[in-house]
């Protein structure tokens, strides 16, 4: 099974589909994977398959290490649209994530001011105030929310939690009062013999529901790009996101659709 996982505090810059020249950071252990979610399509494998047994990065060696990079990219002229964190599962997860993200703006701020800064994040943890917090701070968070649909999210995302819910994780977008985006993966295929598919007409018209609860100033709209770890999924075809991302904007509520395939 081919994987990609970052051996690296500081990654890059490599190139985004959804964020262009993008720096990427890794809050977690370079030798295995460590999520909440354990997705059937991430490229970086299943967790059980990709058990650490190294620690995380210290907020001290994060912070070196960016500088470290920023400052040789800067020398080189090298353009730099934006720093993200994603890395090997859920950059949440670290427990100095929020002063992390505080030594990041720092150092934007001095060596690459006109850089964005985003997180990829499943947002399972941003009920944590300093989550929640800190997620305010940066320039892009961008959101999770694969279904609106708990038994799909079960099925695709597979959170590790027995708590999580639908109606928890809109509540908690709500609370950023529309400064996030979106981020959803469409999918279609099996798993174990189930079939997978969060394209169905009572799949998107639940999600709609959930964009026009949460109202996010932007929704990302996209589909596997990468070999994932379970074999029998396939593509949705561009034409089809194209379709869910203008029933977005038949909302009228001004969201910002991006569509990448």
């Amino acid at each position: 099974m081919s994987t990609i996982l970052f051996h690296e505090i500081v990654f890059g810059p490599i190139h985004s589909r959804r964020l262009g020249s993008s720096l990427g950071m890794n809050l977690l252990p370079y030798d295995g994977k460590l999520c909440s979610f354990d997705c059937i399509y991430c490229e970086c494998g299943y967790n059980e398959n990709f058990r650490t047994k190294t620690k995380l990065p210290t907020r001290e060696n994060v912070k070196a290490a960016l500088e470290d990079k920023l400052i040789h990219l800067q020398k080189e002229g090298t353009a730099l649209d934006v720093i993200t964190f994603a890395g090997n599962g859920e950059p949440t997860i670290h427990p100095q994530f929020a002063e992390i993200i505080d030594d990041t703006i720092e150092l934007r701020d001095t060596y690459y001011p006109q850089t964005k800064i985003s997180v990829l994040s499943n947002a399972m943890h941003a009920g944590k105030e300093k989550v929640f917090n800190a997620l305010k701070k940066v320039d892009n968070n961008i959101l999770k929310l694969d279904s609106a649909c708990i038994d799909t999210v079960r099925l695709i995302d597979r959170p590790n939690s027995p708590e999580y819910s639908i109606e928890k994780q809109i509540e908690l977008f709500k609370r950023f009062e529309g400064n996030f985006i979106m981020q959803t993966m469409f999918v279609r295929g099996s798993h174990k013999g189930r079939v997978v598919d969060n394209t169905t007409e009572g799949e998107v018209l639940a999600w709609l529901e959930a964009v026009r609860a949460t109202k996010p100033r932007e929704v990302m709209i996209y589909t596997i790009d990468r070999e994932t770890p379970e074999k029998n999924l396939e593509k949705v075809p561009v034409e089809d996101l194209k379709k869910i991302g203008d029933r977005v904007e038949g909302l009228r509520l001004g969201i910002e659709v991006l569509v990448t395939a």
